[in-house]
This record gives structure tokens, sequence and C-alpha cells, in this order.
């Protein structure tokens, strides 16, 4: 080995030394921050820092809260709309809802999220878990047994994301709604306690054996998986297999609450659950945020209240 190759190597050995040095400065930075773990909105801040990304995307012409605002509440609306009946029971309500213990779990175990419109963030009701979990409980309960949501869960507040690097229409911004943290909390006990099981036990009118979204046993994985061994199965028999695959634009968006319900009806649910149930897809309103400007709909004044059809929580295909 010559003089020349000694010394380029001798280069290229530091040069591999500074890059490793370099990568694990900027795994740690992506990793930790003072000591804990950094949570998703930090970590893609921190990458677009290393990147040199940045988020300040001027909007085209005529793009405003105002207009991607009444955007999201046109493409939400349904002028076939038929009010969801509900069901008259006779029976006592139950007061064993939710478990207090329970509630508890669910905050001691929140993670740093965005705040809803009721300004409660969810590091304070983490950090007063113990003092809180029993009113909470409490409320939740009166809010099943009475099936009514109170009105401050069922307002969001949207904030619109690009989906493209350089948004031109009103269509390349995806909603992001934010809902008070206890409608979360609520929402994931409702689809824990009541409805999880009924999907153990499916009525006869019902099928979920093709269902793998918002299930405790599926995946997407376990639908990928499914596809690849029914394909490998038909190929086993047959020269070729054609896949069609279907993408619904804004399908989560248009759901049909008289469709929902009727499947809600067929499970096995406590009658004040599913009226609940019912209740809390009623009303719903929301105010758009962007580029530091909201444009907020109630429909106490002037300005039109338009209802948001957001099925969060809601486990049944369509």
């Amino acid at each position: 080995m010559t003089a020349g190759l000694k010394a380029k190597r001798r280069r290229k050995n530091r040069l591999v030394r500074i890059n490793k040095t370099i990568e694990n400065r900027n795994k740690t930075q992506l990793h930790t921050r003072d000591g804990n773990k950094m949570e998703a909105k930090d970590m893609w801040a921190a990458v677009r820092q290393l990147t040199g990304r940045t988020r300040d995307i001027q909007a085209a012409k005529g793009i405003n809260a105002e207009t991607l605002n009444n955007h999201y509440a046109l493409i939400s609306i349904d002028p076939d709309y038929t009010v969801p009946h509900r069901k008259l029971s006779v029976k006592s309500p139950n007061d064993e809802y939710f478990n207090e213990w329970q509630v508890f779990r669910m905050l001691d175990c929140l993670r740093h999220t965005a705040t809803g419109l009721d300004a409660l963030p969810a590091w304070f009701l983490k950090l007063g878990a113990p003092a809180f979990y029993k009113p909470i409980a409490r409320l939740y309960k009166l809010s099943t047994a009475s099936s009514t949501v109170p009105r401050q869960w069922k307002t969001a507040s949207i904030n619109p994301i690009p989906k493209v690097a350089t948004p031109k229409q009103i269509a390349d911004y995806r909603p992001i709604s934010i809902t008070p943290v206890l409608t979360r909390v609520m929402e994931r006990l409702a689809v824990t306690n009541y409805l999880y099981p009924c999907f153990l036990s499916q009525p006869p009118s019902l099928s979920f054996t093709d269902q793998y979204a918002v299930r405790p046993t599926g995946s997407s994985t376990a639908a990928i998986i499914y596809l690849l061994h029914t394909i490998y199965h038909l190929l086993t028999t047959n020269l070729y297999v054609v896949v069609i695959s279907l993408d619904f634009s804004k399908a989560f968006d248009t759901v049909r609450h008289s469709t929902l319900v009727d499947k809600l009806a067929r499970l096995e649910l406590p009658d004040e659950v599913y009226n609940w149930l019912v209740n809390y897809f009623e009303g719903h309103s929301h105010c758009t945020n962007f580029q530091q400007h909201t444009y907020i709909t109630d429909g106490r004044n002037n300005s039109q209240c338009h209802s948001r059809v957001r099925c969060r929580s809601s486990s049944i295909r369509h």
C-alpha cells in the first residue's frame, strides 16, 4: 500500500468517525429532550430543523380560515339527513358504566397531545388525576345514564395541514380535528367497554370477519397478511389473480348517520349507551385555525353553524 493510499484511508476513517458522531448526536436529539421521551410533534420539529425544511408554506390566493371552514362544513352536510331514532328503555340506569379506577388509569396514562377548545391540557389532567378521577368518573356516568353529551364536547378545532408541498386549492389541505381531551377519554371508554365486546359476539345480521381497522385483534398488518394469503391460495388453482384497489375520497367525512346508527342498533348495547352514541353524533360544530387566524361558527349569532360529521371512535364498517 502506497503512502497516498494510506493517507486517503486515514482520511476516510476520520470522516466515518465524524459521520458517526453527527448521527449519534442527531439520534439523541430526536429521542430525548430534557431527559424525557420526545413527543411526535417535537420530534418532527427537530427533524425539520435538522433537514432545513420549514412548515411556513404560503397559501394560494383566496384560501383563508373562512374559506377552509366553509369548505369543511360543506363536505360534511347531508341534504338527506334524517334524525336517528332513539330506543325507549324501561330499564333502570346502571350506575357502574365506568369503573373509577379505569378512569384514573386513562387520565394517568395520557400522552402530551393537542388541547381542545375547553383549554384543559392533557398534562394538567394527568398531573391532577389523583384529585380529578372521581368527579370526572361521576360526570361520565351521569352523561351515559342521561344519554346526553355536553355541547362543549361536540365542538372541534380544525387545523388544516398541507397534503402537498405547494398547496394550490382547498382540497390540498387535510383537516385535523382537535376535540377536548375529556371527549377523547370518554370515547375510548365507550369503545373499550361496550363496542369491543360487541364485536366478539356479533349478531347474525352483521359480519366483522373481513374488517381489520379499529378492532382489538385487527390491524393493517393483519389485513395485508390476509390479502397475501388469499392471493397465494388463488394462484395455486388459477393462472393469474386480478386485485382491484379502491380509494374513497373523504370516506370518513361523509358517513351517513342513519346507516351507522342502524348497525349500532343491532349490537348488544345497553339502551342508554346506544342513545348516548346517537346524541354524540348530533349537533357537532367546529372552528378553523389557519395562519394565526380563526374562523368561528356559532349558532347563537348571525354566523352559520355547520355540523361536522366525524366518526372518530366508530368501528362499524359502512
